[in-house]
């Protein structure tokens, strides 16, 4: 492999490696469920870290297995710098065999929201201006020639 392509693993020290890290997670972690996955998180002061349980019984082929692994530590890669502190482990469901990418990434981000682990995304004009701000012209301005100039 040449030096121009640096390696894109998943650090260790984002990761939960060992069996007594596994387990108390498990043992003292706050739990969120969906269809396709579990989600248990224990709060810690460190960054996030996350730890992935996707068994046989969930799919027997080891690449529809390595496929759910895949997708959740690449929606971890983009929402990590926002997660709280701590360890998640995520348990995946037999349900996950049949999920698309998209799916099982917006079901972890869910799972992350509703866990309050993800600060929540409000919709675009769904909260008001903060007090004393002046209110957004959401108008296009009109050009010389009397037409609306398209935004770039």
């Amino acid at each position: 492999m040449s030096s121009t392509y640096p390696r894109k693993r998943f650090p260790r020290s984002a990761r939960v490696r060992t069996r007594a890290e596994y387990t108390s997670v498990f043992n003292g972690a706050r739990r969120v469920s969906d269809p396709l996955m579990t989600l248990h998180w224990l709060k810690g002061e460190t960054p996030a870290r996350l730890g992935l349980a996707v068994s046989r019984k969930v799919d027997t082929r080891a690449v529809g297995r390595n496929r759910i692994k895949r997708v959740l530590r690449n929606a971890t890669r983009h929402v990590r710098p926002r997660m709280a502190g701590g360890d998640y482990v995520i348990v995946a469901r037999a349900a996950a065999k049949t999920a698309s990418n998209d799916q099982i990434r917006e079901a972890f981000e869910r799972l992350l929201r509703r866990a309050g682990a993800l600060p929540v995304v409000a919709a675009s004009g769904t909260m008001p201006p903060p007090e004393g701000a002046e209110p957004i012209s959401l108008t296009v301005p009109e050009s010389p020639s009397g037409r609306a100039e398209p935004a770039c």
